[in-house]
C-alpha cells in the first residue's frame, strides 16, 4: 500500500522567494535560483534592482545574462526572461492525468519548444479539489496555481508542486486529431472537428511517439511573425483505426475520464458488506425492474397494489425502491470525489463510461432479480384520478421479483405475457397496470409539454461496426417506468422542502422572448400561429404540435419547438419544471448513473434521519457550485455521446461517396443547407456556393435560400435528393451535392442581403 505523501514546500503556503543578496553582480546558482522564485515579469531593471547592482556592475550583469543565455540556461529578452526549462513560481497549467492515489497531475502550459518533456506537477490542493466551497478540479481543467520544487532530486516522478489559486475558464474542445507519419519525416494530422476542417503540418521530430493513424492532442505553434502555423504532438491517446474506437475521440476531445485511478478500485474492494439492521423489510413486495433488455445495471424497481383504505375507493399504494448507492458511497470519500468529477456516466453505441465503478453499478448496488439489496424506497398513495394523497421515504430492503424487458412487460400489459411474466401476471403487472392508468389520467390533466421525437439507435455488429440504424417503438410500458419515476422525483422534492432541507433540483426554465419569437415566424410560414404573450404554457405547445400531425413536416415541427425550450439543469434555487409543468422536481430515481440524485438520496437520509451517512455540514456551502458542475458534464456527455454518433454515421457512409439519398433539410443558414438522410438520419451539409447557378440569399422569416434571378429555393422541412460528396469518419463530416431543383418560394424577397452566394464555389472544405 502506497504511503502517505510528506508534505512538500508547495502544502498549505505559497513557497518561499530567495532572497538576492545585495551588492556585486551575483553568480549564475544565485542568478538561477532568484529567477526560480521571482514573480512576475522579471527583467534586467529588475534583476539589478534586486541585486543592488550599480555603476559599472550594470555591464558585467549584461554580458553574465548574455552568456546564460547563450548557454540556455535563460530564455527570453531584457525586458522578461525567466530559468529555461524551469516553471515559474506562479504558472497556468494544464490538468492532464491523476496518479494511483488519484492525486490530480498537471503540466505547464507554456514550455519552450527545446526544453524537453514537460514537468509532472503533482497538484497538491485539499484532496485534488479547490479551497472550500470552490468547484472540484479535474482532467482538462486550467488552473493558475503555486508551484514550487518538491526537493532537489531532479529525477523525482514529481519534480514540482502546485497549490491552484484560481480554475480557469475551460477549453470548449482540446486540440485533437489523427497524426498521418510521411515517408521523408514528420506528418500532418487531420482534424477531428467539423468546423474547422484543417490539416496541420508536423514538421520532423515534432510527432513525439506517435505512429500513423494515432489519435493525438497537439499544439499550434508559429515560429516566427507571419510564418505558417504548425503541429506539435503533445500526447499520444491511442488509435481509433476500427469503429470501436470511434468513441475513444470523443472521450479526449471533452477530457470525460475514462479510467478509475487505483486508490478509488482499492477503496471499492474495501467496501463493507450489507448491513440490514434498521432497515425495513420489503422483500414479500413483488417489487420489479423493468428496462432496456441489454441493460446491466438496474438502479430503479415498481410494485403497486389496490389502496384497502375504504375512503380511497379505487386508489393505489405505488412503491418506488432506488437502489442505495449512498450506503456505498460515502460524502468525501476518494470514490465520491471521482463520482463527482465525472456527474454521470456516458452512454456510447459501443461502449458505457460509468459514473461508479463496475462492482457499485453492475453489483452492490444493482437491484438483481432474487437478491437481497439495499434500497431507498418512497410509497405513494394515489386517488381514483391519479391525484397523489401522500408519500413516504424509508430506508429498505428489496428482493427484485423479476427483470423484465420493457417489450415483456408490454406484451403482458396486452395480454400476452411471456413465461416469465405469466406467473407475476395477479401479483404484479396487472395491478401496475391499474395504478398506470389512474397516473395517466392526472398526467393528461396536468398536460406536460409532449414532443415526439424518434430516437435513433445505431445497433454494432460483432466486429465494432455500425450493423443497422433503428427507431425503438415508444411503447406504454415506457410511460409506465417515466410516470412513476416522475412521481418519486416529484416526492423527493416536497419531502426536502417540508423539512426545510437543502436540495438540487431539476429545472427547466420558460422559453426566453428572442426563441418564442423565432418560433412564432417559423410557425406563421405554415400557417399555424403562437399565442401571444408571456403565460405559455406546455399546453399551447401541445396544440400546435397535434395541429402539425396533419402537416407532411410534423417531424420538424416537433423539433422546431424542442430548440425553442430551455435547457434542463440543476440548481439549488427552485424555478419549476416548464417541461414537465410542476412546480418542484429534482432527480432521485438514477444514483448509480446521475450525482445529482446521489445528492438527493444524502439530503433526504439526513432530512428523515435514516443513518449516518446523509450530507454533511461541510457539503452544504458547496451544493450550487456542485450542482453547475454537474450540469456542465451532463452537456459534455450529451455533445460526446451525439458526436460520437455523428462519426459512427460518417464511418458507415465512408465508402458509399458518389451514392444518392433522399434528405430532409433540417437548417438553413447564410453559409449553406443542413441536410438530414430519411434511411439513417445522419446529419450533413451542402454549402451554398455548391447550390445551381444563382445568387441566393438567407429569407429568415422563410428559414430559406432563395435565389435573387429564379425566385425558386430551398426550405427549412423540404423534401429533397442529395449525393453524397465527401465522408471524414474521424470529424463526423458529411458534404452532399443538392440534386433536386429549387421550388418557387411565394412571399419570398429578392433583394439583396448579406449572405447571398454565387456558383462556382470551392467544394472540398478549406485547409490548411
Amino acid at each position: 500500500m502506497a504511503q502517505p505523501r510528506k508534505p512538500g514546500p508547495g502544502r498549505g503556503k505559497p513557497p518561499n522567494k530567495a532572497t538576492p543578496r545585495t551588492g556585486g553582480v551575483p553568480s549564475r546558482e544565485e542568478l538561477l535560483h532568484y529567477l526560480a522564485s521571482a514573480q512576475g515579469k522579471i527583467g534586467k531593471r529588475e534583476i539589478a534592482k534586486a541585486f543592488g547592482i550599480k555603476g559599472g556592475d550594470r555591464i558585467e550583469l549584461k554580458t553574465l545574462l548574455a552568456e546564460m543565455t547563450s548557454e540556455g540556461l535563460l530564455v527570453g529578452n531584457r525586458k522578461a526572461m525567466k530559468r529555461h526549462g524551469h516553471v515559474p513560481s506562479m504558472a497556468v497549467l494544464e490538468i492532464i492525468d491523476r496518479d494511483d492515489e488519484g492525486d490530480l497531475v498537471a503540466v505547464p502550459v507554456a514550455w519552450e519548444e527545446d526544453a524537453g518533456e514537460r514537468p509532472r506537477i503533482l497538484v497538491l490542493s485539499a484532496e485534488g479539489r479547490h479551497r472550500e466551497g470552490d468547484t472540484a478540479l479535474g482532467v482538462g481543467d486550467r488552473i493558475l496555481a503555486r508551484v514550487a520544487r518538491s526537493g532537489p532530486d531532479s529525477a523525482h516522478e514529481f519534480p514540482y508542486e502546485a497549490e491552484p489559486t484560481k480554475k480557469l475558464p475551460r477549453e470548449k474542445r482540446r486540440l485533437l486529431g489523427i497524426f498521418r507519419a510521411h515517408a521523408r519525416g514528420g506528418g500532418s494530422i487531420d482534424p477531428i472537428d467539423r468546423r474547422d476542417l484543417k490539416t496541420w503540418p508536423v514538421r520532423d521530430g515534432g510527432a513525439g511517439d506517435a505512429t500513423d493513424g494515432d489519435l493525438v492532442r497537439f499544439d499550434i505553434l508559429s515560429r516566427h511573425s507571419g510564418g505558417v502555423p504548425e503541429a506539435r504532438v503533445a500526447e499520444t491517446l491511442g488509435n481509433p483505426r476500427d469503429q470501436r474506437q470511434i468513441s475513444l475521440i470523443a472521450v479526449h476531445a471533452h477530457g470525460i475520464p475514462d479510467d478509475f485511478p487505483e486508490g478509488v478500485l482499492r477503496e471499492v474492494r474495501d467496501l463493507p458488506d450489507l448491513t440490514p439492521g434498521g432497515r425495513v423489510d420489503l422483500t414479500a413486495l413483488p417489487l420489479l425492474t423493468i428496462d432496456p433488455r441489454d441493460a446491466r445495471d438496474h438502479d430503479d424497481a415498481v410494485a403497486a397494489v389496490p389502496d384497502t383504505d375504504p375512503r380511497n375507493e379505487g386508489g393505489f399504494r405505488v412503491t418506488v425502491a432506488i437502489a442505495d448507492v449512498a450506503h456505498y458511497v460515502r460524502s468525501g470519500t476518494r470514490l465520491d470525489r471521482e463520482a463527482e468529477l465525472r456527474g454521470n456516466s456516458v452512454y456510447f453505441p459501443d461502449r458505457v463510461v460509468p459514473m461508479l465503478p463496475e462492482r457499485i453499478s453492475n453489483d452492490l448496488c444493482s437491484l438483481r432479480e432474487g437478491e437481497l439489496r439495499p434500497c431507498l424506497a418512497v410509497t405513494m398513495t394515489f386517488d381514483r384520478n391519479g391525484v397523489k394523497r401522500r408519500h413516504q421515504f424509508q430506508r429498505a430492503l428489496m428482493r427484485s421479483a423479476a427483470k423484465l424487458a420493457y417489450e415483456d412487460a408490454q406484451a403482458a400489459f396486452d395480454g400476452k405475457p411471456g413465461d416469465k411474466a405469466a406467473p407475476l401476471m395477479e401479483t404484479a403487472l396487472a395491478p401496475l397496470w391499474a395504478a398506470y392508468q389512474t397516473l395517466k389520467r392526472a398526467r393528461d390533466a396536468r398536460a406536460p409539454l409532449d414532443l415526439d421525437l424518434p430516437e435513433r439507435k445505431i445497433i454494432m455488429d460483432e466486429a465494432g461496426r455500425v450493423a443497422r440504424i433503428v427507431i425503438p417503438e415508444r411503447l406504454e410500458a415506457h410511460r409506465l417506468i417515466e410516470e412513476m419515476m416522475i412521481q418519486a422525483n416529484v416526492a423527493a422534492a416536497e419531502t426536502l422542502e417540508q423539512n426545510n432541507a437543502p436540495c438540487v433540483y431539476r429545472v427547466h426554465d420558460r422559453p426566453s422572448k428572442e426563441k418564442l419569437d423565432t418560433l412564432g415566424r417559423f410557425l406563421e410560414s405554415l400557417d399555424i400561429s403562437l399565442p401571444k404573450g408571456e403565460g405559455l404554457k406546455p399546453v399551447d405547445f401541445n396544440r400546435i404540435l397535434a395541429r402539425a400531425r396533419t402537416l407532411p413536416v410534423a417531424d420538424l415541427v416537433n423539433e422546431v419547438v424542442l430548440r425553442a425550450q430551455a435547457q434542463a439543469e440543476y440548481a439549488t434555487q427552485n424555478i419549476g419544471h416548464f417541461g414537465l409543468h410542476l412546480h418542484r422536481y429534482a432527480h432521485f430515481t438514477s444514483p448509480i448513473r446521475r450525482y445529482a440524485d446521489l445528492l438527493v438520496h444524502r439530503a433526504l437520509i439526513r432530512a428523515l434521519r435514516m443513518g449516518s451517512d446523509g450530507l454533511r455540514d461541510e457539503d452544504r456551502p458547496r451544493l450550487s457550485d456542485v450542482a453547475r458542475s454537474i450540469s456542465e458534464a451532463e452537456r459534455r456527455a450529451m455533445s460526446a455521446e451525439r458526436e460520437t454518433s455523428d462519426r459512427l454515421l460518417a464511418a458507415h457512409l465512408a465508402d458509399r461517396t458518389g451514392a444518392e439519398f433522399p434528405a430532409r433539410i433540417a437548417g438553413v443558414t447564410r453559409s449553406g443547407l443542413f441536410v438530414r438522410l430519411k434511411e439513417t438520419g445522419a446529419d450533413g451539409f451542402i454549402p451554398i456556393s455548391t447550390i445551381g447557378r444563382d445568387f441566393w440569399h438567407h429569407d429568415e422569416e422563410l428559414h430559406a435560400l432563395v435565389g435573387e434571378r429564379t425566385g425558386v429555393g430551398y426550405r427549412l422541412g423540404d423534401m429533397v435528393e442529395v449525393k453524397l460528396v465527401e465522408a471524414i469518419p474521424t470529424a463526423g463530416a458529411l458534404r452532399f451535392e443538392m440534386l433536386t431543383e429549387g421550388r418557387p418560394m411565394a412571399g419570398a424577397s429578392r433583394s439583396r442581403r448579406p449572405g447571398r452566394q454565387r456558383r462556382p464555389g470551392h467544394l472540398r472544405p478549406r485547409r490548411r
